[in-house]
């Protein structure tokens, strides 16, 4: 870390977008390599983590990071098109310059989650960050329990990471459960919303874990019927977006009663914040 960014943890580091790929509707892929002092801060992140990037002239915002720390050089995040920050990285091109900062943020306990059975619900844009627990399992994969993956999006043009579904249900006691809201004509999967999915799978509560990501909403009515099924609130585990400025405790904008969401989040328990996720 330079002695900049160790006096200023708002000064971001560079990186070259040397990948970018179309994986949904308004939704890419990026691949950033990382420039003059970002490898050596970002080379132990972990999933969960979270990092802002800047497009520069439009601001910055938020991203979960969407890979496994793997190759030190490179990091993956996924951008839906929402705002002024999205659009900016949108139309950016190969060989272009954005800034980085981070790894903010707690993480999932993956050493925890080893020998239990996981099961990962992942809401549209939502399944980002969910994509470094799934690739850390399956890296490792004799060291946790069995994994189900239920993956769910509004329309099917909007689910993320098609092109490695066939690699999840390739995987040794994994299983890829799928649904959208709203079919096309060309969908012939499960239809209706990820709670309806949830439980006609019907997971065990036995030596298990759950993680979930996506709309608050979902999370809500999620964490409610995990409660039905016989879940307790320390064996979910969810990931939350929130509005967010500084990313370091100081701005107060991402609150979640006494928590916030940048420091001491964006990972936790329902056990911790299951009563302050009730929609108002």
């Amino acid at each position: 870390m330079s002695e900049e960014h160790r006096q200023n943890p708002m000064v971001p580091y560079l990186g070259k977008l040397v990948e970018i790929k179309d994986m949904a509707a308004e939704i890419k892929l990026f691949r950033v390599e990382l420039l003059n002092g970002g490898r050596e801060a970002f080379h132990a992140y972990q999933p969960g983590q979270f990092a802002f990037i800047s497009a520069f002239g439009q601001g910055e915002a938020p991203f979960g990071m969407a890979s496994a720390a793997g190759d030190p050089r490179f990091l993956e995040f996924a951008v839906q098109r929402l705002g002024s920050v999205t659009t900016g990285l949108h139309e950016l091109g190969v060989g272009d310059i954005v800034g980085l900062r981070g790894p903010l943020g707690n993480h999932f306990p993956m050493e925890k989650f080893k020998g239990k059975d996981l099961v990962v619900i992942g809401g549209g844009i939502g399944g980002a960050p969910l994509r470094p627990v799934i690739q850390t399992v399956l890296a490792d994969r004799v060291n946790y329990g069995r994994l189900t993956i239920l993956w769910a999006a509004r329309h099917p043009s909007l689910l993320i990471f098609t092109d490695e579904f066939d690699a999840w249900r390739a995987a040794p006691d994994t299983t890829l459960h799928l649904t959208v809201d709203r079919p096309d004509e060309h969908w012939t999967g499960p239809v209706g919303l990820v709670t309806e999915l949830l439980e006609k799978v019907n997971p065990s509560p036995e030596n298990a874990l759950t993680i979930t990501c996506g709309p608050p909403v979902m999370i809500h009515f999620v964490s409610q019927l995990l409660e039905k099924l016989g879940f307790l609130p320390e064996q979910n585990y969810v990931t939350l977006e929130s509005r967010m400025h500084c990313g370091i405790g100081k701005c107060g904008r991402c609150n979640l009663g006494e928590k916030l969401v940048c420091v001491d989040g964006p990972v936790f328990t329902l056990a911790e914040v299951g009563r302050l996720l009730e929609p108002v």
